[in-house]
C-alpha cells in the first residue's frame, strides 16, 4: 500500500494547511521585490525606505520565532497558528490600504510577527500529525511547495504589478489567509508542548539575541560594516546569545531544552541548514538582478527564468521525501547539498553578459535537484527525530536558524559583491554577480559539510523508533508532569542509540 493511500483525514488537512500557510508567507517575503519600483512612485519613498519594506517582514519574522513557538507550546500550537493566519491576513489589508510609505512599513512588520507565528507552528503541527517513519513523505511535499513559492514569488509579483497594481500583491493574501484560518480552525487537531511556566528570562534574552544579529545582518551593507549602528547590534546579540544559553542551562523549563543539541542530528542539522538557506537565499538575490541588469530582461521574463529553481523541487521533493524514510536522511542530504554547492560552482564559472539563458539553466537545474535531495530530509532530520514534547521548540529552532541563515546569506554575498562589481554598467554588474555567487557556493560548501555530522540511517530509524513508541496517540494532550518524565526519557534513549 502507498504512503498516500494510508493517509488519515487529520493528516491531510495538516499537510494542506501547513504547506498552504507556509507558500503564503514565503511567497510574500519575496513577492514584494519585483513590485518596489511601482511603490517608490506611487507613495514617494526614498531607497533606505524600500529598503525597510523588506527589512522589516524579515527582522520581525525571524526575531518572534522562538518567542511564537514557546506560547504555541504552552496555550495550544492550532490556537496560535490560526491567529498567525489571521494576523497576517489582517496586515496584509493595511499593507495594500497603506496611505504612505511609514504606514507600509508597520504594516509589513505586523505581517513578519504572523509569519513567525504561522511557520514554525504550522511545522510542529505537521510534525505532531505524522509518525516519524511518515514524516519524510510529508516533509517533501512540504518542501517542496515552500521552494516553490520562493521561485514564483519574483513571477507573482511581476505579473500582478505589471498588468494590475501593486497593492494587488498583498488583497491576495487576505482571502487566502481567511480560508485557511477557518479550515484549520475546525479541522486541525490541538497539541500543547510541556505544561510549564513559560522561561520569561529566556524569551527575553532570545529575542532579543535574534534582533541584534538580524538588525546588523540587514543593515551592514547600507551603513558599513564597521558602522556603531551594525557592529554594535552585532555584539550585543553575540553577547546575548552568551547569556541565553547560561539561562536555558539552569532554567527548570528552558525555552530551547539545550539537552536537544546532545544529539547529533539536532545539532548537525541546524547548522546545514542555516548555510544551506544562506546559500540559496543569496543565489535567488543576485540571479533575479543579472537577469534584468545584466541581460536586460525586464522583471517578469527575470522571474520566469528563475523557474528551475522551484519547479525541480516541487515535482521531486514527494518523491525524495518517501525516499528519505527509506534509506535515512544523510546520503540525500549530503548528496543534495553537494548538487546545490557544484550547480552555483558551476554558473559562477560560466556567468558573463549576454550569456545564452539554456547555459545556465542547466546548472539552476542541478541546484533545483540539490534542494529538492535536501531540504525534506534535513527537515526530518532536524524536527522529526525529537520527543513529542519537543516538537514545537525544535521547529521554532530550525525556522530560526533557517531565517538568520537567509538574513546572513543576503548580507555577506552582497558585501563581496559591492568590492567586486557595481550597477553602473551590465558588465559591472556581472563583475559582482560571479563573486557573489561563488561566495554562495561556498556556504553551499560548508553546509555539505556540517552535513557529515548528521547520524548514519541505522541510529536514526533507531531514534525514530524508540520516539514512535512513545508518541501520544492523542497527538500531545498529557498533562505536564507525565510529558517532561517522556520527553527526558526519549531524550536520553535517543542519546544512547546516536
Amino acid at each position: 500500500m502507498s504512503t498516500t493511500s494510508r493517509l488519515r483525514p487529520e493528516q491531510g488537512w495538516a499537510l494542506g494547511l501547513a504547506s498552504a500557510a507556509s507558500f503564503m508567507v514565503v511567497l510574500d517575503l519575496l513577492v514584494v521585490a519585483t513590485a518596489l519600483s511601482s511603490i517608490r512612485h506611487a507613495l514617494g519613498a526614498t531607497l533606505g525606505q524600500l529598503e525597510w519594506t523588506i527589512n522589516a517582514y524579515t527582522l520581525s519574522f525571524a526575531v518572534l520565532l522562538l518567542t511564537a513557538s514557546a506560547l504555541g507550546d504552552r496555550f495550544g500550537r492550532r490556537r496560535l497558528f490560526v491567529a498567525g493566519l489571521g494576523l497576517f491576513a489582517a496586515a496584509s489589508a493595511a499593507c495594500a490600504l497603506a496611505p504612505g510609505i511609514g504606514w507600509l512599513i508597520a504594516a509589513r512588520a505586523v505581517q513578519g510577527a504572523g509569519a513567525a507565528m504561522i511557520m514554525p507552528l504550522g511545522l510542529a503541527l505537521l510534525n505532531a500529525a505524522f509518525p516519524p517513519e511518515r514524516r519524510g513523505w510529508a516533509m517533501g511535499i512540504f518542501g517542496g511547495v515552500t521552494g516553490l513559492a520562493a521561485t514564483l514569488g519574483p513571477v507573482v509579483g511581476g505579473v500582478i504589478t505589471q498588468d494590475i497594481s501593486w497593492p494587488w500583491i498583498f488583497w491576495l493574501n487576505v482571502p487566502v489567509g481567511l480560508v485557511a484560518l477557518l479550515l484549520a480552525a475546525t479541522r486541525l487537531k490541538e497539541s500543547y508542548g510541556p505544561r510549564s511556566a513559560l522561561d520569561l528570562p529566556g524569551l527575553g534574552l532570545g529575542t532579543a539575541a535574534a534582533l541584534g544579529l538580524v538588525w546588523g545582518l540587514v543593515r551592514g551593507n547600507s551603513v558599513g560594516w564597521a558602522s556603531p549602528q551594525v557592529a554594535g547590534p552585532l555584539v550585543a546579540g553575540v553577547v546575548l546569545i552568551g547569556l541565553f544559553v547560561a539561562r536555558e542551562r539552569r532554567a527548570a523549563a528552558p525555552l530551547l531544552p539545550l539537552r536537544l543539541f546532545g544529539s547529533r542530528g539536532f545539532s548537525a542539522g541546524n547548522a546545514a541548514v542555516f548555510f544551506w538557506n544562506a546559500s540559496l537565499t543569496g543565489a535567488v538575490f543576485f540571479m533575479a538582478q543579472f537577469q534584468q541588469v545584466s541581460q536586460g530582461l525586464g522583471p517578469l521574463d527575470a522571474g520566469l527564468r528563475l523557474l528551475p529553481w522551484g519547479v525541480t523541487p516541487f515535482l521531486l521533493g514527494p518523491v525524495s521525501g518517501a525516499l528519505a524514510d527509506r534509506v535515512g536522511g544523510r546520503p540525500l542530504i549530503v548528496t543534495g547539498l553537494a548538487l546545490q554547492t557544484a550547480g552555483l560552482a558551476w554558473i559562477a564559472a560560466v556567468a558573463r553578459v549576454g550569456l545564452a539563458y539554456w547555459a545556465l539553466a542547466g546548472p539552476m537545474i542541478v541546484v533545483g535537484v540539490g534542494f529538492a535531495l535536501a531540504l525534506p530530509a534535513l527537515t526530518k532530520s532536524v524536527v522529526g527525530l525529537v520527543a513529542p514534547g519537543d516538537i514545537g521548540k525544535a521547529s521554532g529552532a530550525f525556522t530560526t536558524m533557517r531565517q538568520l541563515g537567509g538574513a546572513f546569506g543576503v548580507a555577506i554575498p552582497a558585501a563581496v559583491f559591492a568590492s567586486a562589481g557595481s550597477y553602473a554598467t551590465p558588465g559591472a554588474f556581472a563583475n559582482g554577480f560571479v563573486a557573489a555567487i561563488a561566495v554562495t557556493a561556498a556556504l553551499g560548501l560548508a553546509a555539505t559539510v556540517a552535513s557529515l555530522g548528521l547520524p548514519p540511517a541505522r541510529a536514526a530509524r533507531t531514534t525514530a523508533a524508540g520516539l514512535a513508541d512513545r508518541e501520544p496517540v492523542d497527538g500531545g494532550q498529557l498533562d505536564g508532569a507525565q510529558r517532561e518524565a517522556e520527553q527526558v526519557e526519549v531524550g536520553d534513549n535517543s542519546l544512547r542509540a546516536l
